[in-house]
């Protein structure tokens, strides 16, 4: 039997109600980034609807994936799952933790030859990608993400 998706606004309404929900990465819907295959589900920590809520991404980037150079306006961190990424041009593996502070460029990733997934945890609602340099944002998927896991969207 499959479960449900859930919107963030269906996440929102259990929340005021009960206080908690339990969702799967399965019910929170998945968005492929259409320029690089990327494959990624979303949630907010709290309420949705309020841009002080922490922001979590599981990310899959399919092998040698490149994602152009970019920012956030917030502060994150990016946890190697599995796989391997090169950030900036330095390899990272299962295990290791990316910190990054709002406003400081990074780039380009590259997915490893077996691909890579993440977690990245956002310290609040603004983690749309900025694209910075010579990058024309095609590979960011920003409004891809918005359409998605916007906590506007209607259940």
């Amino acid at each position: 039997m499959e479960a449900a998706q859930q919107s963030p606004q269906s996440i929102e309404d259990e929340l005021n109600r009960k206080g908690h929900v339990v969702t799967s990465w399965d019910q929170l819907g998945e968005v492929v980034i259409e320029a690089t295959g990327v494959e990624t589900s979303s949630y907010r920590i709290g309420l949705p609807s309020l841009d002080s809520s922490p922001t979590v991404f599981k990310a899959y980037f399919p092998p040698d994936c490149r994602v152009e150079v970019h920012t956030h306006a917030c502060d994150y961190s990016e946890i190697i799952l599995e796989g391997s990424q090169k950030v900036s041009g330095k390899w990272l593996y299962p295990g290791d933790i990316r910190i990054g502070l709002a406003n400081k460029g990074y780039g380009p990733l590259i997915a490893g030859p077996e691909g890579v997934t993440v977690l990245v945890i956002f310290a609040d609602g603004h983690w749309p990608a900025i694209t910075i340099g010579k990058g024309d944002g095609s590979t960011l998927g920003t409004d891809e993400l918005l359409d998605q896991f916007s906590a506007a969207k209607q259940s």
